[in-house]
């Protein structure tokens, strides 16, 4: 039995426990979320070199050669930086839409498995069942995803200028949320940026702001909300603090933990009930 088979094992044995995750990088410089139930183990976004994301892996004690899949968001680099290295070199499908894979095929190259989905249309990965779902960001046509099981729900949502009634109707009632808190709304102001930099930031296909993430918790919050995950901050425009502290106003009066995932380290193994 691999590092990875026994912990997941060990938890999702655990009648308490029904999904894993790993948060192994997440902010401008690369992005991957690595999910588990113990049987189908995917990659979310592979944003960072192919021997980083092996390295940060082992050093949580998981095996890349046990994962099954890579789950494209969107195009851009820090999203896909060593999908298709990780692809090739453990022969993994990658699932990626149609329009995504137009843009991304330069960077990609050769990928021998790709299995096309489509944003709206659920869809089962192996024993995972998947959900997803448009969001508003500068890309051809990025994608968030609800992840299922025995009850249990994630959802990720960590690119997008607004909010919209759809991304709230998917982001209900999750057991575990990876959420953008992008950026401080003065600090971008006064901060270093050009102006057109700012104003894409800023824009409805931008990223959300500390208070765009607490608004939104204000919103789809629930009493088996276990986790809130603060994602893809700006070192420049954000600080941890200031993201807890802010996003922290909508959770203050439920059991929920909320964190920060980093950009240089990953979270450590996430049991989800």
């Amino acid at each position: 039995m691999t590092a990875e088979q026994s912990i997941l094992s060990n938890s999702t044995k655990n009648s308490s426990y029904n999904l894993t995750v790993c948060m192994l990088a997440s902010g401008s410089k690369g992005n991957a979320i690595f999910i588990s139930n113990g049987s189908t183990s995917i990659l979310v976004d592979a944003g960072l070199s192919g021997i980083e994301i092996e390295r940060r892996l082992r050093s949580t004690g998981l095996n890349p050669e046990d994962l099954d899949a890579i789950l494209v968001s969107h195009e851009h680099t820090d999203h896909i930086q060593s999908v298709g290295v990780l692809s090739r070199r453990f022969d993994l499908p990658v699932y990626i839409n149609s329009k995504t894979i137009k843009a991304a095929s330069s960077k990609l190259k050769n990928i021998k498995d790709i299995r096309s989905f489509e944003c709206g249309s659920a869809f089962m990965l192996k024993t995972l069942a998947l959900h997803p779902f448009s969001i508003s960001h500068d890309a051809e046509d990025p994608a968030g995803f609800t992840i299922k099981q025995n009850g249990s729900k994630i959802g990720i949502a960590t690119d997008l200028g607004i909010v919209t009634s759809m991304v709230k109707e998917h982001l209900k009632d999750c057991s575990l949320l990876i959420l953008e808190a992008n950026h401080d709304q003065t600090m971008l102001a006064n901060g270093p940026y050009p102006w057109p930099l700012k104003q894409r930031i800023k824009s409805r296909t931008g990223h959300l702001s500390n208070e765009d993430s607490k608004n939104l918790l204000n919103e789809i919050k629930h009493n088996k909300l276990e986790h809130v995950i603060l994602a893809h901050l700006s070192e420049t425009n954000n600080t941890p603090e200031k993201a807890l502290s802010v996003a922290g106003q909508a959770l203050a009066n439920i059991n929920t933990k909320l964190s920060v995932a980093s950009q240089y380290e990953s979270s450590g193994l996430l049991y989800v009930k």
